[in-house]
């Protein structure tokens, strides 16, 4: 069993910065394919940016590309989610996923075996 907890989440202005962590607990971190998804109110979940297990490869939204950044720390279990210049439509609750082996299509939430219970991101205008 993997235990996943998110931080980092909080009140931002547009054109800020926010970084969330993914802690990871309980198995083996560093061979799953992490990845990053947000729920809006309305919107479907939304793949955000995912992560190799060695970091070598990652992979982004169009909507977050050039301002979010992902990375991963194999030696303390944690992955990251750097996000500049923040917007309003970047509002949303987000959550970090791992998977057991390395992904097909790592946008596809349906690939990944374990989440957090969520963050939660406000971007005023």
């Amino acid at each position: 069993q993997v235990q996943l907890v998110e931080s980092g989440g909080g009140l931002v202005q547009a054109g800020g910065s926010l970084r969330l962590s993914c802690a990871a607990s309980g198995r083996t971190f560093n061979y799953f394919t992490m990845g990053w998804f947000r729920l809006a109110p309305g919107k479907e979940r939304e793949f955000v940016a995912s992560i190799s297990w060695s970091g070598s490869t990652a992979r982004y939204a169009d909507s977050v590309k050039g301002r979010f950044t992902i990375s991963r720390d194999n030696n303390k279990n944690t992955m990251y989610l750097q996000m500049n210049s923040l917007k309003p439509e970047d509002t949303a609750d987000y959550y970090c996923a791992a998977d057991r082996i390395p992904a097909v299509d790592a946008t596809n939430p349906r690939e990944y075996d374990y989440w957090g219970q969520g963050t939660q991101v406000t971007v005023s205008s």
